[in-house]
């Protein structure tokens, strides 16, 4: 009895080896979610960062984290004046593109794009406000050679038909 036992658990363990061997071979096999080069287009944006107005001033406190398995960054802001927001950046696995979310109790944006001739991450779609107003929004991330990243933002005047300065932030790494 003892040996046929031995025998019956040796056969068992053989083929659940062989069983994870095949399940591994099979994972081997196939890619990583979101590891393709596509979904690293904007990693030059991942850190923590402060984050400068034009003038020189701070204008807040940004933290960039990769989550999901390298398939979502994570924005959260905080404001030098105590504001916060976050946003959720994805690559749109329907369109190809990559898609921002953004929500604070000031505003919400929603866009999308990827990089332009530049190499910078831009994205374009919708601000809307509290108050039920909206407007077109577009948003460009560019590397610069010494590490910093140039955050620019534009809302559209429809009634002037001009691109306006929403925001100008320069990042430089904690």
């Amino acid at each position: 009895m003892n040996k046929l036992f031995l025998t019956a658990a040796a056969v068992f363990g053989a083929s659940c080896g062989t069983a994870l061997a095949a399940q591994n071979s099979d994972a081997a096999a196939k890619p990583a979610p979101c590891s393709s080069e596509l979904f690293h287009q904007f990693d030059f944006w991942i850190g923590e960062w402060d984050v400068f107005s034009p003038d020189g001033k701070k204008a807040g406190d940004n933290v960039i984290s990769v989550e999901e398995n390298g398939c979502l960054l994570v924005e959260r802001w905080t404001g030098a004046g105590g504001g916060t927001g976050q946003s959720y950046n994805y690559v749109d696995l329907a369109t190809g593109k990559w898609r921002q979310v953004w929500v604070s109790a000031g505003a919400t944006i929603s866009y999308d794009g990827g990089l332009n001739d530049d190499g910078a991450m831009h994205l374009e779609g919708e601000i809307a406000y509290p108050t039920g107003a909206t407007a077109p929004f577009r948003g460009t991330w560019t590397l610069n050679e010494d590490g910093t990243v140039t955050q620019y933002f534009q809302q559209y005047d429809s009634k002037k038909e001009v691109w306006n300065d929403w925001f100008t932030g320069t990042y430089k790494k904690k």
